[in-house]
């Protein structure tokens, strides 16, 4: 957030040449309703440039009154589904199969889905900025023209899926509820995330640049990599099978993650995110 104000600061310095003394800014911090927003705010620097205000919701929808931003912003969010495909769901719910998360043949249901709340998400973002506001999004995609299976999230799925299946064998978790699990997700490649912002017709897109991750200096740990799914997935994994299980659930990931974990690191190459940048058309 602080780079974000500076940025600004300058824009208007160099624009107007004026004092930013009388500059002020307000920024809110959205989230689903369950997750804990006190835990953000005392991490806020408290010689923060900026008023803070939380609000709760899912960004598929409106969250702020009409020409009310000027900016925003939107990191690693847009995988997310507003809800599982309702074909997948029901497929799931009435067969017997083996849970595989997310499975390649529904691949169009996932797809589908995800337009439909990339526009319900566009068209809402459309009503809140004003004319010629700007949004900045950072998002983690699956290559052109690799599978999934050939990228981390395609062996996160592939884990996960034999993970719960295994906990099953050993009775921990029923059959039932494993096979009635489903991962709101999508990895939409670079092609197909132009495609949705060109075709909005609410917004131009000013840039849009891959970030290939660099090799880092120190990897991950099996249970660092683990501990890091953990803190996105954790109120899902919880809200379907209940809290008595999330401990043993995790537990058991983490081992099926050491365990794969050299294949993991070796499609770290094909982990990419880009950054996109829209302007509200005027």
């Amino acid at each position: 957030m602080q780079n974000i104000i500076e940025a600004v600061e300058l824009k208007f310095f160099q624009a107007k040449n004026q004092n930013l003394s009388g500059l002020e800014f307000q920024a809110f911090f959205n989230d689903h309703y369950e997750n804990d927003f006190n835990t953000l705010f005392k991490t806020l620097p408290p010689s923060r440039k900026y008023f803070a205000a939380g609000v709760p919701g899912s960004f598929h929808g409106r969250l702020f009154p009409k020409s009310s931003l000027h900016f925003a912003h939107i990191s690693y969010a847009l995988h997310w589904l507003s809800k599982v495909p309702k074909e997948v769901a029901n497929r799931n719910s009435s067969t017997k199969s083996k849970s595989s998360v997310y499975n390649s043949s529904a691949a169009e249901a996932y797809s589908t889905q995800f337009k439909n709340d990339m526009e319900c998400f566009l068209n809402a973002r459309a009503e809140e900025l004003v004319p010629g506001g700007l949004m900045f999004i950072l998002a983690g995609v699956v290559p052109d023209c690799i599978p999934v299976s050939n990228t981390i999230t395609g062996v996160f799925y592939e884990v996960l899926g034999s993970c719960l299946n295994d906990l099953v064998k050993m009775g921990v978790l029923g059959e039932e509820k494993v096979n009635s699990f489903n991962w709101p997700t999508y990895r939409a490649t670079p092609k197909e995330l132009e495609a949705i912002f060109r075709k909005s017709g609410k917004f131009s897109l000013e840039k849009m640049e891959k970030l290939a991750d660099k090799d880092m200096k120190t990897p991950p740990s099996p249970e660092g990599f683990a501990l890091g799914i953990r803190a996105a997935t954790d109120g899902l994994i919880r809200n379907h099978f209940g809290d008595e299980f999330a401990e043993q659930i995790f537990k058991h990931f983490t081992t099926k993650v050491e365990e794969n974990f050299s294949r993991i690191m070796g499609l770290a190459h094909n982990n990419l995110n880009v950054f996109i940048l829209l302007k509200r058309l005027e």
